[in-house]
């Protein structure tokens, strides 16, 4: 009889956790596609154009970025490997697979934060487009550093589920480069005047509201699984 049972508990987990891979494997996939094509529309043309004609905001019309390329090359190029790196830390597969891969990816992420925020705090201080919008820069930057902070200190103190949840919010944040441009230039909200109170709104927004979303599922699967395990 126990040779029997034993094929029927191992199959069936599998056939459980195979949607839920796929599922996985599908939302991962599509992340890293809208990363791609983020990289591809909004940054290689200030590498493919270094000139003051590339650097020039389409809507003032003056060359606000020229003056800071160096801080904003430090920040895009930061930016891009963060948000290209970032997805594969939350592959359970690849983890088990590539522990090593894993940890090293892992720095490389945390690395570009770092260097990333400090870009983004040079430019939200020198911005040409105001205080206002200089001040949301720089709260980007103090959300991005600080959800990067404790996922770092959580795995030094061996707290693994806590660095896991603090990285799916550091990355949140990483995200929001992608979700500026979404809000700023695609939909309803690209319609929206005047610019500067779009774009104002629009850098609080970008990050805030998929902070606050992807809190509320942590959430509520930190309170699904302490419900199980009562």
């Amino acid at each position: 009889m126990s040779t029997v049972a034993a094929p029927s508990r191992v199959v069936a987990p599998q056939r459980r956790s195979a949607p839920h891979f796929a599922a996985k494997l599908v939302g991962s996939a599509a992340i890293l596609a809208v990363a791609l094509a983020f990289v591809f529309r909004y940054v290689f043309r200030y590498y493919l154009h270094y000139n003051e004609a590339a650097f020039t905001d389409p809507i003032r019309g003056g060359a606000n970025y020229w003056a800071m390329r160096g801080w904003l090359l430090m920040h895009m190029t930061a930016g891009m490997v963060a948000l290209l790196t970032g997805p594969w830390q939350f592959w359970t597969g690849f983890r088990a697979r590539y522990a090593r891969l894993h940890h090293v990816t892992g720095r490389v992420f945390l690395g570009a934060v770092a260097v990333g925020s400090l870009g983004a705090f040079r430019m939200g201080i020198g911005t040409s487009f105001g205080w206002a919008f200089g001040f949301a820069l720089i709260a980007i930057a103090v959300a991005w550093i600080t959800t990067a902070g404790m996922a770092y200190y959580a795995i030094l103190r061996r707290r693994i589920q806590t660095h896991k949840e603090w990285m799916v919010r550091a990355y949140v944040v990483t995200f929001s480069f992608v979700t500026f441009r979404l809000f700023n230039d695609f939909g309803p909200t690209s319609r929206l005047q005047p610019d500067s109170d779009r774009a104002i709104t629009i850098a609080w927004a970008c990050w805030a509201l998929p902070l606050l979303a992807a809190e509320v599922i942590l959430q509520l699967r930190r309170m699904g699984s302490a419900t199980n395990s009562a």
